[in-house]
């Protein structure tokens, strides 16, 4: 009895390797884009500030840095129950999200060779980054006597076409909300290190100085390109992509309080943080960021939390499906209104962009 608690059942390929997590709307999504378009982009704007950046990539300053050390070699079974199950899936998100990020990067790579070769080159190195994080977390994954197949993942799972400049947008997000994650993290197990328990938080710091660099690629190729930032259009589109990632983490993050509360810190405090944190940076590029600040923000998210755990309540529930369906329409409805309020409420503009000067 007392094993099963520490080795929660999880559905199982074969031994040792986790059926992927059922794709939801809250679950890392798989992009593809056309690369026709990507290929023949403009970057002579700017394109000095893109030469800086891949000779950052080429340095490769965390080369050395994702190599496990003596603390590894230990049991982990001191780590049960449910706060086993929501670390392993916490680190099965971290490593899809990483691993999804390596095989765009790595394709946009191999698609660019011959047509944009600095492009080429930034993309293979980040997909390099991408990799090293993904195989870091899925052997990490292997200490709880689980990891994922990330060749049946490759083949398995669906992927979502967005235009370049929507891939701009969700990626530099991406990039950007993984910093602010993983920073704050690293920064409380710093001043609490009774709260750190297991090694790979000890390996933040530098981790997120990679999604750090990987977001400022993004941020010059989108300067590069001030069509996609100086319109009403991409006003639009800007607020969707922070509303999108905002709600998302904190949707998933507040459903899985009891993991972080292992770490010594509050869920929504945490996510208020990365949010507002990732709000600010993101006014260095987009023309408009959300406002956060108001507490119509949070309290229509703590909705949504209220009408997911009723969800789940219901999808447990005897009930026939034509029941719970109508038993679940309010609660969907109800999501959808309050993500529409928040879309809505009055944005806040950022400075103009400058044109960059040819």
């Amino acid at each position: 009895m007392v094993d099963s608690l520490k080795k929660p059942a999880f559905e199982e390929l074969r031994p040792g390797v986790k059926v992927p997590s059922k794709e939801t709307i809250l679950t890392p999504r798989f992009y593809t884009t056309d690369f026709e378009e990507m290929a023949k982009m403009d970057i002579s704007p700017n394109e000095d500030e893109l030469l800086a950046i891949l000779e950052e990539f080429r340095t490769d300053y965390n080369r050395h840095h994702f190599v496990r050390d003596a603390e590894f070699e230990q049991s982990w079974d001191h780590i049960d129950g449910e706060t086993r199950q929501l670390f392993i899936e916490f680190l099965e998100r971290s490593c899809t999200a990483e691993f999804s990020g390596f095989l765009l990067y790595k394709e946009l790579g191999r698609r660019l060779k011959d047509k944009n070769p600095l492009l080429a080159e930034c993309f293979n190195l980040m997909s390099r980054d991408e990799a090293r994080h993904a195989g870091f977390l899925n052997k990490a994954m292997s200490d709880f006597n689980l990891s994922l197949d990330l060749g049946f993942l490759t083949k398995n799972h669906a992927y979502t076409f967005f235009k370049p400049k929507f891939i701009f947008y969700a990626t530099y997000l991406s990039e950007k909300i993984g910093y602010w994650r993983y920073i704050t993290i690293f920064r409380h197990l710093e001043a609490h290190p009774e709260h750190r328990i297991y090694p790979i938080f000890r390996f933040f710091e530098n981790w997120c100085q990679d999604e750090n660099r990987h977001g400022d690629f993004f941020d010059a190729i989108m300067r590069s390109q001030p069509h996609i930032l100086n319109d009403w259009k991409a006003k639009l589109w800007c607020r969707f992509f922070l509303l999108s990632v905002f709600a998302t983490m904190y949707l998933n993050d507040i459903q899985r309080s009891d993991f972080y509360a292992a770490l010594g810190l509050d869920a929504r405090e945490y996510d208020i943080l990365v949010i507002q944190k990732t709000n600010e940076t993101s006014a260095r590029v987009f023309p408009v960021i959300l406002d956060v600040d108001n507490p119509e923000f949070y309290q229509r998210l703590d909705i949504c939390i209220q009408n997911n755990a009723k969800l789940s309540e219901i999808a447990k529930s005897d009930a026939p499906k034509i029941v719970k369906f109508c038993q679940k329409l309010p609660h969907y409805l109800s999501n959808a209104w309050q993500l529409v309020r928040l879309y809505f409420m009055k944005p806040i503009e950022t400075a103009p962009m400058m044109e960059v000067v040819r």
